[in-house]
């Protein structure tokens, strides 16, 4: 009766045991040695890997490698994938989509409006007709020709980028 106390206490302590095999064993960023049962980040190297898990399965056939399991894994990711939640993410990238494409269609009409304005503008500078703006006292004041010449420039550059 003894040895029978004494083969299951054994045993279970051997079965208790048997988690701390499926350790990793691997170098962080600091030079620290980290154990844990979850594989090291993506970011670490294979070479500062200590050690891995035999990862063997119940029936004793050969361990599983993360190449030969991928197959497998995705082949259950997508059984489980719900069809509704699919859909939802579909309809949540082409509304995404067409947000884009809308802005990006708003910003064409902007800069060719911009174009449009800075060469009416570029016209106006070189017709040499007298023009006036108003001061910061919202007074009335004519441009001379330095004025006349650095509004030219703008002009000139807001017609070079918006102009393409």
């Amino acid at each position: 009766m003894r040895l029978h106390v004494w083969l299951c206490v054994g045993f279970s302590l051997w079965v208790a045991t048997l988690p701390a095999a499926a350790q990793w064993k691997w170098k962080d960023a600091r030079g620290q040695v980290v154990i844990s049962d979850t594989p090291p980040p993506r970011e670490i190297p294979e070479r500062v890997v200590l050690q891995k898990p035999n990862l063997v399965t119940q029936r004793g056939a050969a361990p599983l490698t993360p190449a030969a399991s991928a197959p497998a894994l995705d082949a259950v990711a997508k059984a489980k994938v719900d069809p509704e939640l699919e859909a939802r993410r579909k309809k949540t990238e082409a509304e995404q989509a067409d947000r884009v494409k809308a802005d990006e269609a708003k910003n064409v009409a902007q800069r060719a409006d911009n174009c449009q304005r800075a060469r009416a503008y570029i016209e106006t500078l070189d017709s040499g007709v007298r023009m006036t703006r108003r001061n910061d006292k919202g007074e009335l004041e004519y441009l001379d020709d330095p004025q006349r010449a650095a509004e030219l420039q703008r002009a000139r550059q807001t017609a070079a980028t918006d102009c393409r």
